[in-house]
């Protein structure tokens, strides 16, 4: 998992990608492919 200060470039990565809030930090999930996933703060 990718920590980023910025996950607006990492969204357009791939289709399938969303932006999830978990406990005040960000998170880039993508459930078709899993390699996609990046952390803010």
């Amino acid at each position: 998992m990718k920590v980023r200060n910025s996950l607006r470039s990492l969204k357009g990565r791939h289709r399938d990608c969303q932006v999830v809030r978990r406990k005040g930090r960000i998170y880039i999930i993508n459930k078709t492919n899993r390699r996609f996933k990046a952390r803010q703060g």
